[in-house]
């Protein structure tokens, strides 16, 4: 179910590596023969929890500082004069997006370089923005590769099953390390979000860690409010400043054209083991922090437009606008000049996090006061 959609999502990997141009002429075709691996799917050893004590495990980790992608900020930044110090810092825990692309193995080695160097690229861009209200982890784990997330073949499940199992091993130390009374956020993209999706069902609900968690921010993945929400243990985040709640957004340009993601998505079984079809997304508007709203451009605190490379970006404010559509999508209105690697339909994932870099940081800060407070 999850890998059918996650079909849609790959492509956007794709776009981000090779352009947008060959997969307009070749599509579907062209990335299956390239990405999808045509080995025997080889089971991973289990990691033992205790294995990720070691720092070269996590490409954040509060005791790294030399080369910490989360620590990034862009040139020129300052807080702004109202963000005040924390009396208490939260432990962030953030699941990167997929970033393995080759399809001689079904997930990523964990000492794969170009994997690994564009993880890192995600997290600057990304986790940046939770580095005010807290220490951020984010593990290496064995990733299922791009192709198989292109396949009906059963190893494409298996691998992302493999990759899971290698993120609550991550969690379950990160969770013995943090101090007891510490709050926690939880947060992820793309691949990383579906993870933290199962993480919510598997490790929070209903367990006394559901009120450690300020907010889960599961972006750029499809959440069902009705299937998915209430076996994941915590609501929906429906004000600015609530807490222990779960944020969500996937974002378009107009005209948005998403009606394959809705396909294939009507098609997959909830949490609840109800249907999807005809159920409302969960959309959080990143610029109010609520849900189902609307805000003009000039609202948008700052959005991160990335070089050609990737490698750096400047903060833009009053870019873009936000409201959510009645299915539960977020449109960003015209298409911003944001680089090359919008997707077909005015598709924004890859800039999920970018395109509201500020007002992500100012929301994860209002609700660690309100959390604090209460």
């Amino acid at each position: 179910m999850a890998r059918k959609f996650l079909y849609f999502v790959a492509g956007i990997v794709v776009l981000v590596i090779a352009g947008a141009f060959v997969f307009r002429v070749y599509g579907d075709e062209l990335m299956e023969v390239a990405f999808v691996p045509d080995t025997e799917f080889a089971a991973q050893e289990v990691l033992e929890t205790s294995v990720y004590a070691d720092p070269d495990m996590w490409l954040a980790r509060p005791e790294l500082v030399k080369g910490n992608p989360a620590l990034w900020l862009p040139e020129g930044f300052e807080e702004p004069e109202n963000a005040l110090a924390l009396k208490t810092k939260a432990a962030v825990f953030f699941i990167h997006p997929t970033s393995f692309l080759k399809k001689d193995l079904w997930n990523a080695p964990l000492d794969d370089t170009e994997s690994q160097a564009r993880a890192k690229i995600f997290l600057r861009g990304q986790a940046s923005a939770f580095n005010a209200v807290g220490e951020v982890w984010a593990p290496r784990y064995r990733q299922a590769t791009l192709g198989a997330f292109l396949t009906e073949k059963p190893e494409g499940q298996q691998a992302l099953d493999a990759a899971y199992q290698d993120v609550l091993a991550a969690f379950d130390y990160f969770v013995s390390e943090v101090p007891t009374d510490q709050p926690i956020i939880l947060a992820g993209h793309s691949q990383g979000s579906l993870h933290l999706t199962n993480l919510l069902k598997d490790r929070v609900a209903g367990t006394a860690l559901a009120n450690r968690v300020v907010a889960a921010y599961v972006v750029g993945w499809p959440v069902s409010v009705d299937t998915d929400v209430p076996e994941m243990g915590l609501p929906v985040c429906e004000s600015a400043d609530q807490t222990r709640c779960i944020l969500s957004w996937e974002s378009y340009a107009e005209p948005a054209d998403y009606g394959r993601i809705i396909e294939v998505y009507d098609r997959t079984i909830g949490f609840n083991g109800q249907p999807r079809k005809d159920t409302p997304l969960l959309c959080t508007n990143p610029i109010n922090g609520d849900v189902n709203s609307s805000a003009n451009a000039a609202a948008n605190l700052g959005t991160l437009v990335p070089n050609d490379d990737l490698s750096d970006a400047t903060l833009v404010v009053g870019a873009v606008p936000a409201k959510c559509d009645e299915r539960g999508f977020l449109l960003i209105g015209d298409p911003p000049e944001m680089g090359p690697y919008a997707l077909p339909g005015n598709n924004y994932h890859v800039y999920d996090y970018s395109l509201f870099w500020s007002n992500i940081r100012a929301d994860v800060y209002r609700r660690m006061e309100a959390f604090l407070a209460r």
